[in-house]
């Protein structure tokens, strides 16, 4: 038996995909435990197997700018949040791997706390990649930023990582596991350890009116996310008027956790809509996509991005900011979908996208060949053996 240490920020498209792995490990008779700021959301996504789940101190996320986008926009998510979280888990995390005693602390790329504590402790750790953008040097085409980064990355390391080393901690030398594959991510990436999305089972959204649904015509799933309800209000009334002109081949559900499109005077909290649009605060996004869903329109989220392809829905990606603009390229590079401007998008041309998706083949033939690809790469069950396999190894 091996003891893992998940280190992850508090994040859900973070944590998820961490959840399958931890619970596979589980299940091959090893101890897991996991480090966060938010031990409540852990426990609330991995379930009553979570295991241990040990509080640290967060950074506050600040109010980021709602126009913000692009390099600027980058920057402010490291400067602002990044950094500041690592700084803050830092000591939680080492209280952690000392209590744990891990064989192996599982780093997410965004958490370098755990990186950093593993490296300075001399505990070997395993970077979990919950998303692709980082592989392709995102900072490459802006050189005083990534000057800035490397300075930033350095300092943190003095004060909790090991000073003399040079790895960068969101590549461990160790192992890499990223929740992708070559098939949408592009290229090879010596080093990586493809392992494909880890999908696994969600408690039941309850409220979700399952007899909405008109079997007689196709269904377009809008969803921007769990964090960018504070952005999304001209978007998703864009969505639901295109929706609305197609209203005789598709019905179209639309997550809006802000409330954006409520109606006046009505209450948020619950469905509403007509034949045609349905509004939530959330979906149960893998139980409709298992049930079937002609076409996805989102953020560009890795994680919105791969359960939709491995389930081989073709996609409008509308990228806001962050890795999604990265992601978003790689869709339409593989085929699997359209890209569209967030904050410019008329109904006319994101019907026009939605058009494309739902009428050319090509697209949902792509999403099909990377949903194969995922499946084929094994998930959460291949992670885990890696990460066994890493345990063993360094004994």
């Amino acid at each position: 038996m091996s003891r893992f240490l998940f280190v992850v920020p508090p994040l859900t498209g973070h944590v998820n995909p961490a959840v399958g792995v931890a619970a596979e490990l589980a299940a091959r008779g090893h101890r897991v435990a996991w480090a966060c700021p938010d031990p409540a959301l852990v426990a609330r996504l991995a379930g009553p197997a979570a295991g241990e789940v040990m509080a640290c101190s967060g950074a506050p996320r600040g109010e980021r700018p709602a126009e913000l986008r692009g390099p600027e926009a980058l920057k402010f998510l490291w400067e602002w949040y990044l950094l500041p979280l690592a700084e803050a888990m830092a000591p939680g995390v080492r209280a952690a791997v000392e209590a744990f005693r891990p064989d192996v602390v599982v780093a997410d790329q965004q958490a370098f706390a755990g990186a950093l504590v593993a490296e300075r402790l001399g505990v070997p750790w395993a970077t979990s990649a919950t998303t692709s953008a980082e592989f392709t040097d995102p900072l490459a085409g802006l050189p005083k930023v990534a000057a800035w980064l490397r300075e930033r990355l350095a300092a943190l390391r003095e004060s909790v990582g090991d000073p003399a080393a040079s790895t960068d901690p969101r590549f461990s030398p160790h192992l890499v596991l990223a929740f992708s594959t070559p098939e949408l991510a592009g290229g090879s990436h010596d080093g990586v350890c493809w392992v494909g999305p880890s999908i696994t089972s969600r408690p039941a959204a309850a409220g979700f009116p399952w007899e909405w649904l008109d079997p007689g015509r196709g269904t377009v799933l809008v969803t921007l996310g769990t964090a960018n309800a504070d952005v999304g209000g001209r978007f998703l009334d864009v969505c639901r008027t295109a929706s609305r002109e197609r209203a005789d081949r598709v019905q179209t559900v639309i997550a809006d956790p802000g409330g954006t499109l409520a109606s006046p005077g009505g209450a948020h909290g619950g469905a509403q809509g007509d034949k045609d649009v349905l509004i939530v605060p959330s979906v149960p996004q893998l139980a409709l996509l298992e049930r079937g869903v002609d076409a996805m329109v989102c953020h560009g989220g890795h994680n919105s991005v791969c359960e939709a392809l491995w389930h081989a829905t073709p996609l409008v990606v509308a990228p806001i900011r962050d890795d999604q603009p990265v992601v978003a390229g790689q869709v339409v590079a593989a085929g699997a979908g359209v890209r569209v401007r967030f904050g410019r998008v008329a109904p006319r041309q994101l019907g026009a996208a939605l058009d494309a998706v739902l009428d050319d083949p090509a697209h949902r033939a792509a999403a099909g060949r990377i949903g194969t690809a995922f499946r084929a790469a094994g998930g959460a069950p291949a992670a885990a053996a890696r990460l066994d396999e890493l345990a063993r190894e360094s004994r």
